[in-house]
């Protein structure tokens, strides 16, 4: 007898934002450390900064690249970005997917980078973890609904 793994859903809902993260979680899979710094800023023009590390972090954050569309993110993710990285006007970020392929490209590198290096997620004593996205996102949603079936 078959039984399925996730409700329909939770699958419509795995790999995308469904709400805006948490201070802590914004400080965890957000965060642009020296190695990232240097991949964001090989980046010509604000908007591709912006836009590659919003890659990069979603990545940490959800476990896989947006397909349809790399800013489909909270505001507070690309404000959060865009403060790290010095840029004032994060509005710019509308211009990354003026051209397709740029958004492309840039998935294939920081995918390649996260598959062949450890992907660095602050937690308590700023020490690095692995690629952990998949699981916490499970996590989270399990205590969801617990705190919703307790509530």
């Amino acid at each position: 007898m078959p039984v399925e793994f996730l409700t329909d859903e939770q699958a419509a809902s795995y790999g995308k934002f469904n709400e805006e993260p948490t201070r802590p979680e914004l400080e965890r899979f957000f965060f642009l450390d020296d190695e990232d710094r240097k991949l964001v800023a090989k980046r010509r023009g604000d908007h591709n900064r912006l836009g590659f590390a919003l890659q990069m972090c979603t990545v940490r954050y959800i476990g896989r690249f947006l397909p349809d569309d790399p800013l489909d993110v909270p505001w507070a993710v690309v404000e959060y970005l865009g403060d790290q990285l010095g840029i004032e006007d994060v509005s710019c970020v509308k211009q990354y997917t003026e051209r397709k392929p740029t958004a492309y490209e840039h998935a294939w590198e920081s995918g390649t980078r996260t598959s062949t290096t450890s992907t660095r997620m602050r937690s308590g004593g700023g020490s690095s973890v692995g690629l952990q996205a998949p699981r916490l996102a499970i996590d989270r949603g399990l205590g969801r609904a617990r705190r919703h079936v307790a509530g």
